[in-house]
């Protein structure tokens, strides 16, 4: 089966910074886009970032360009997030998912996801 497991989550004051971890255990980890999804209470699941096969392809929700970064090392098979200059409204449990499509940013288009890890940003 494949198995995607985040880790790196936790609680932090605004401003501070966290780097959310994915690991992988599909073997062809390079031919998938990784993305990032978070869902925060009351709300449903939304995109957050996403990254191409070779890495030099990302794309970013609006509303966090400039504070969070996706990367991937594929010899490690392991997708990040870094997550700077973070807000109250970031809070929410934070997904990683793998597509088989150049550039999915909608759930129906992940095939494989992660439990989830929780970030709480207090004020």
């Amino acid at each position: 089966q494949v198995q995607l497991v985040e880790s790196g989550g936790g609680l932090v004051q605004a401003g501070d910074s966290l780097r959310l971890s994915c690991a992988a255990s599909v073997r062809t980890f390079s031919s998938y886009t990784m993305g990032w999804f978070r869902q925060a209470p009351g709300k449903e699941r939304e995109f957050v970032a996403n990254i191409r096969w070779s890495g030099s392809r990302t794309y970013y929700a609006d509303f966090v360009k400039g504070r969070f970064t996706i990367s991937r090392d594929n010899a490690k098979n392991t997708v990040y997030l870094q997550m700077n200059s973070l807000k109250p409204e970031d809070t929410a449990v934070y997904y990683c998912a793998a597509s088989a499509r150049f550039n999915a940013t909608t759930t129906g288009e992940y095939y494989f996801w992660g439990q989830g890890t929780q970030v709480t940003v207090s004020s």
